[in-house]
């Protein structure tokens, strides 16, 4: 499969969080993610992969499979997205080397065209409002985040230590936002069913992913409680293999690029979660506004977003991603719309 002519380069980029980010799993000040970057038909084209840690997956890993196989997987006809997109889904390569191949074919393809990903894949540029979201912290430290946290109408805190409900009155009292809570994985049955009496007073909109992904029993016990709150998936929800299980437990399924690999199996994802009556949630991990990008390009079509990742870091490597009123504003440019930051 011949690449003359194309350019492929790899490089780990060094995020650097504005203060510690605990969740029920861990706590952590920096995370790494890799940009590949394409340079084709006098087009630069780029993509960003963030590793999924749980997985076992490394930026290093990332990297290196790109620079290895990138190319042969990219072939002659950057046209052929289709063709590409299934190469690529077919590879065993790390999740987050197909993401940031997938935001190369999409991002190469707008600028070729002339015109914003958005606009290629008939989306909107404007998405519903994305929530900020509140590490696990003692209870005045999550009240001082809230307090910091001006301008967003949608607020996640992540649960799943001690003195949860303690940390969400402080949050309520010093905010009138939508309020949304993510588990991790970090509670069991009982827990769950001691608390949610007072989240549901508390305005909790849903919760994510509060029970292990194999612990379907416990999702399957909660589901019969009355009243419950709306339950998401996350760590249970990969790629579009994922998205008919979860109907029979849950209410929503989250959507990571970092997963699911890419732009194009998110949206096979979203059709069938709507066809399976399930919310739609994009979802990110620490990211820059070039990863965020690629998934917001969807995120019109999504019920809720979670697309915060670059609002939580202190370093900007790219720009070009807007934020009005707490909600994303992709750019009007051709491709995905960023551009590395000058200086």
């Amino acid at each position: 499969m011949p690449t003359i002519g194309k350019e492929l380069l790899a490089t780990t980029q060094v995020l650097t969080l504005r203060e510690t980010f605990q969740i029920a799993r861990g706590a952590a000040d920096e995370e790494t993610v890799v940009v590949a970057e394409l340079r084709h038909d006098d087009i630069v084209a780029r993509g960003e992969g963030a590793p999924v840690d749980y997985w076992g997956e490394t930026p290093e890993g990332i990297a290196a499979a790109l620079e290895a196989e990138g190319l042969e997987l990219l072939g002659d006809d950057l046209f052929a997205g289709e063709a590409i997109l299934r190469r690529v889904a077919a590879w065993d390569g790390p999740q987050g080397a197909k993401m940031a191949l997938d935001g190369i074919v999409h991002d190469w393809l707008g600028k070729r065209l002339g015109q914003p990903t958005w606009r290629v894949l008939g989306t909107d540029r404007v998405t519903p409002p994305t929530s900020y979201t509140i590490g696990i912290d003692s209870v005045e430290g999550t009240a001082d985040k809230t307090r910091r946290a001006t301008g967003y109408a949608v607020l996640k805190i992540k649960v799943g230590g001690p003195g949860d409900v303690e940390r969400l009155r402080a949050v309520r009292a010093e905010t009138s936002a939508r309020l949304r809570i993510d588990g991790n994985e970090g509670w069991d049955l009982e827990t769950a069913r001691e608390l949610t009496p007072e989240l549901i007073s508390l305005g909790v909109e849903f919760v994510e992913q509060p029970f292990p992904a194999a612990d379907l029993d416990s999702f399957h016990a909660y589901g019969e409680l009355s009243p419950r709150l709306p339950v998401l998936i996350d760590e249970g929800c990969r790629d579009l293999g994922s998205v008919a299980p979860i109907a029979g437990y849950a209410d929503g399924i989250v959507i990571k690029l970092a997963k699911c690999g890419g732009i194009r199996e998110a949206l096979r994802m979203v059709h069938a979660a709507r066809a399976l009556q399930l919310k739609v949630m994009f979802g990110c991990m620490i990211e820059s506004e070039l990863g965020i990008a690629q998934a917001a390009q969807l995120g019109s079509l999504a019920d809720y977003i979670d697309l915060d990742g670059h609002l939580l870091i202190s370093n900007a490597p790219f720009t070009g991603l807007g934020l009005k009123d707490g909600r994303l504003v992709l750019s009007d440019g051709p491709g995905l719309g960023v551009e590395p930051a000058r200086g």
